[in-house]
Parts: C-alpha cells; structure tokens; sequence
C-alpha cells in the first residue's frame, strides 16, 4: 500500500497537478488561520505547546485513519496527502522560466527566475543554481518521501507544516507579521508574468510571502517568545532533515562519482550541528562534478536535477525491493 500510494502521489504529481490546491502553502496557511482565531494560538505561544501545535494536525489525521480502519479509505488519504506534501508547481513554474529564458538567451529574466527561486525557498547556503534546485528536490521530493515511509500521512503534513513555516520565515532574524492568503494570489499572477521577460520577472522578485506562527500585538521581532518561536522551529526542521540528508547523500554516492561523494558523506555523517542544507550540496557536487565555468548555467543546472533524478529512482527502487521481500508494509 505504501509503495502503490508513492508511485500514484509521483505520477500524478508529474503529469496533472497544476494549480495551487494542491500545494501544501494553502493548508498550512488556513491553519495558521484557524490558530489565530482560535484558543490553539495559547497552545503555540505555550514553551513546549508549539511543539504539540506542530505535530497537532499530522496526529488528528492519523488518529482519524487509526479510528476508520479502512484499507482503501486510508490509501486514497495517504496518496492525496503525499500529493499535496510534494506539490511544488510554484517552484517548477519558475524552473520552466528559467530554462525558457535560457533558451533565448535572456541572462537577466533567468537570473531573477533563479533569484525568485532562492528567495521563496529562503536557501541559507550561497551556491550553485544547480546546488539550490538539488536542495529544492531534496526538501519537496526526498525528504517527503522518506517521512511518508516512516510515519505515513503523520510525517508527511508534519514536515510539510515544518518546511511551510521555515519558508515563510525572515532568514535575517526579523519575525515577520501575518499577512492575508490574498498575497499568494497577488504573487502566483506576478510570476506568471515572468514569461513574457525581464521586467515582469523583476515585479515578482519584489513580492513578499507571508508567514508563520500565530502572534500575539506583545511579539516583537525581538521578544523573548518570538525567538523562542524560531528556535523550536529550527530545531525541529533541524531534526527532521538530519538523516534523510545523509542518507539522500548516500543515493547521490551510488549514482553519482562514488569516491568524492563518500568522502564528501563521511565527513558529515556524526556531524550533529552542520548545516543540512550544507551536506546535500556538498555531497551533490562532490557527486556530479563540474568545471568552474559551467557554474549557474544550463549545464550546471540540468547536471544536478538529472543526479536527483536518478536519486529518485534509486530511492524508489530500493523502496520496491524492500516492499516485496517484506521489509516494509
């Protein structure tokens, strides 16, 4: 069941969704919604509530599927939720303008394709295109599927909220304000526009998402429970990406140019406070080497999504060898 729901949630995925509902951002956006008029906005300011308010909605449907006991019932909520967990038809719609403004040899329009890309995703490592689309599949493709194998629906919404909450999240330390769903509307018709060239991509560049934990008028950027906000979530997404980093590191060893990639790997492996981020891109230059002057062009970015790609497959493959001998349900 768990393999057939993969393999449905990635075909799917590929080939018809292409609109927002099914992308996690919503849900997750409504829930910040429901917090906020809510008595759960008590439960995320608690110290060690936020942790429970986090997990809350992963353990309401994996309870409601546990209550049911309904084989079909909960195939068809598993392949629905991994669907909208590794939806991301924003960031390949900006890919898709990217490699379009390539194409026509229009440096400007791929450049703040790229940038938009680098912004939304808030990439804390400076690197490569190619680097920054690896990091990208990694946190909507490998890690989702990793935690949908080990936790099912519960780990797929609880990292999709996870992941959603650090996107939205100012990187220079400032914790931003809430803002309407409306801005996702606003910011989805900005990037549409960046087919038709430099300027309009310019206009999205400038669009700034919403975001994350419910706040009370008390919160400044610098209080004490706002920071403590930032770092219960830094810790958790911290946690959730350590192994699977490590072991996407290990796929990119086996696809890719093994000895650099395992030494590379191995000199984060027991490494508790590294950068995740840091160890995908290392390992996956280590794995797909280029020539210094074939960086953030066509070559660099087609290179790396193709070893993700293969990752992928790797990845899927062992899971089916698993499932049929047994190893996993």
């Amino acid at each position: 069941m768990t393999l057939i729901s993969m393999l449905l949630a990635l075909i799917i995925e590929r080939l018809a969704v292409r609109s927002d509902a099914w992308q996690a951002r919503p849900y997750c956006q409504a829930y910040l919604k429901l917090t906020a008029g809510s008595g759960l906005t008590k439960l995320a300011e608690h110290q060690l509530g936020r942790y429970l308010w986090i997990l809350l909605p992963g353990l309401l449907v994996a309870l409601l599927l546990h209550l049911l006991d309904n084989r079909l019932l909960t195939l068809v909520v598993n392949t629905l939720v991994l669907l909208v967990g590794i939806g991301c038809w924003h960031y390949r719609q900006l890919y898709k303008q990217y490699l379009n403004a390539q194409e026509r040899g229009d440096e400007e329009a791929a450049y703040l394709a790229m940038q938009q890309i680098r912004h939304d995703s808030r990439s804390d490592i400076d690197s490569s295109n190619g680097l920054t689309l690896v990091w990208l599949n990694f946190r909507y493709y490998a890690a989702v599927v990793f935690w949908f194998l080990v936790l099912g629906a519960f780990g797929v919404i609880t990292y999709a909220l996870l992941r959603h909450l650090n996107e939205q999240t100012q990187t220079e330390g400032a914790e931003p304000v809430a803002a309407s769903s409306d801005t996702f509307a606003a910011t989805d018709d900005a990037l549409a526009e960046t087919e038709t060239g430099a300027a309009s991509t310019a206009d999205a560049v400038t669009v700034d998402e919403p975001v994350v934990f419910a706040e009370t008028a008390a919160d400044t950027p610098d209080s004490s429970a706002a920071v403590a906000k930032k770092d219960a979530l830094s810790c958790m997404l911290h946690w959730a990406d350590w192994f699977p980093a490590r072991l996407f590191g290990l796929g990119f060893a086996l696809v890719g140019h093994f000895s650099r990639a395992s030494n590379a790997l191995l000199g984060y492996f027991l490494d508790f406070t590294a950068s995740n981020e840091q160890v995908v891109k290392d390992v996956a230059r280590a794995a797909e080497p280029l020539p210094e002057e074939a960086l953030n062009g066509i070559e660099d970015t087609s290179s790396m999504v193709q070893l993700s790609k293969r990752n992928m497959l790797f990845f899927l493959a062992f899971t089916a060898i698993l499932t049929l001998t047994g190893w996993l349900g």
